[in-house]
């Protein structure tokens, strides 16, 4: 049912050979093997995926874009995932990573006040980006893993419902 709709709703390859920022990768976006549907290329797209989406914009989708070419997953699968990370979720992501990477360098995190203003941000973030990028690539290897490891128990798991019913009507 999911592989269904997944199909369904991917862009077609000959769409995506019109965009223009999209020829940086050349043909290799083409490739069948990248717009495929099985166990292996949507585990590992999750995981390139969610990894990606803790990647500091802008460089999140082409980054996710050049790992599923590099490791033969689903594209648009991992490119999607990315999204992951959106205007909702941008805040509380990068604070959980920034909570994580302070955790995992033995440092108190810095209590932030937020102003909108060209000066705050490089004096926070010139204090802040070691924890947060620690942070992010934490983030990242866990939730990548736990997506890799959740779509190849649910995938075998449909596999396994949809043989034992063809079992049971042969049976019957």
């Amino acid at each position: 049912m999911a592989r269904k709709t997944l199909k369904r709703v991917a862009p077609n390859p000959e769409k995506l050979s019109k965009i223009r920022y999209l020829r940086i990768f050349g043909e290799k976006i083409y490739q069948r093997d990248l717009w495929y549907l099985n166990r292996r290329s949507c585990a590992v797209a999750f995981f390139t995926g969610l990894f990606c989406s803790f990647i500091p914009p802008p460089l999140q989708m082409v980054t996710a874009a050049l790992m599923a070419i590099l490791l033969r997953c689903n594209l648009p699968l991992s490119v999607a995932l990315c999204w992951v990370n959106n205007p909702l979720t941008v805040t509380p992501i990068y604070y959980l990573a920034y909570q994580v990477g302070t955790f995992s360098m033995g440092r108190t995190p810095r209590p932030m006040e937020f102003q909108m203003d060209w000066s705050w941000i490089s004096q926070s973030l010139g204090a802040t980006w070691q924890p947060l990028l620690l942070g992010c690539l934490i983030c990242g290897l866990l939730s990548g893993g736990f997506g890799y490891l959740a779509i190849n128990v649910l995938w075998r798991r449909a596999s396994l419902r949809r043989w034992e019913a063809r079992n049971k009507l042969r049976r019957q």
